[in-house]
């Protein structure tokens, strides 16, 4: 249920993270920092499933 832009933004933050630790190393400062931006992406998407998830299992209690 995860908005498509955030699908993308997230496909493309992993495939920029494994080029550069491919160039730089995967421990680079560079490297770190995409990486830690993907782990942002991933929390806001996961939180989003888990609210839809919570919205849809409460709105089939209140019927």
């Amino acid at each position: 249920m995860a908005e498509p832009l955030l699908c993308d933004m997230i496909k493309s933050r992993r495939e920029q993270m494994v080029e550069l630790g491919l160039k730089k190393g995967f421990t680079s400062p560079e490297t770190v920092e995409l990486s830690q931006q993907l782990d942002y992406l991933l929390n806001i998407y996961f939180n989003l499933e888990t609210y839809y998830k919570d919205k849809v299992a409460t709105s089939h209690q209140t019927i």
